[in-house]
Parts: C-alpha cells; structure tokens; sequence
C-alpha cells in the first residue's frame, strides 16, 4: 500500500509504515507544506496514494467521497503524545493484514478502527 503522511504527522511514522513492507512519503518531503487540502487530496488520489492525517476536514464525507481515494485516515487521540499516535500507526498497521482502506475513510482513534464507505 502507498501512503503520504500529512504535514501535521510527524515524520518518524513514516518508518513504521516502511518496514511493515508499505511505501510512504510526506508532504514535506514533496515540499507541499502550506498546500489546501484539496491540493493534497487532488495529489493523493492522482497518485494512488491513501492519506494519513490529523486534519478532521477529510473526514467530511460529502467534501471528500472517500469512494474516490485509495485511503482517507484520520487519526484521532484524546492525548496525542508521539508514543499514542505511534499507537494508532501501528493499529494502522495491524489492519491492512486484514483490509484495505481504498475507497473507505477510516477513523483511527485508541483501540477502535471506524470504517466508512
């Protein structure tokens, strides 16, 4: 699976992603930083890409149909310490074993995946 990472995310997921046998990149990477959510979303989806974010935006359903992306994930914490959303990575991580987020918008919170088609 291929993944960007929003600019809210710190970097350092992205090697979790990566030595589960995913490819990732992050916006600051491709020196999108500062770009609309609709300039990422845009990107994602021509790319193929499923996007991690914190940004509660993507989890609008009528703006961003998650029908037309290969992966909307929204992380939710009620503390977002690195160890916790290191957490939710992982969870992350644990259920692409079992399915696949493409065309869905998964909602990752402690504990708890909600999917929404």
């Amino acid at each position: 699976m291929h993944f960007k990472l929003d600019e809210n995310l710190d970097p350092r997921w992205k090697k979790i992603l990566t030595e589960s046998g995913h490819s990732a990149s992050t916006v600051r990477e491709e020196k999108l930083d500062g770009a609309s959510d609709q300039t990422v979303a845009a990107i994602c989806r021509s790319l193929g890409m499923a996007l991690i974010t914190v940004d509660l935006d993507f989890a609008q359903t009528a703006v961003y149909p998650p029908s037309e992306y290969s992966g909307l994930i929204v992380l939710r914490h009620p503390q977002p310490t690195l160890k916790g959303m290191s957490y939710l990575i992982r969870q992350i991580v644990e259920m692409l074993k079992r399915e696949s987020p493409e065309k869905r918008l998964w909602i990752v919170e402690p504990g708890r995946i909600r999917i929404h088609e």
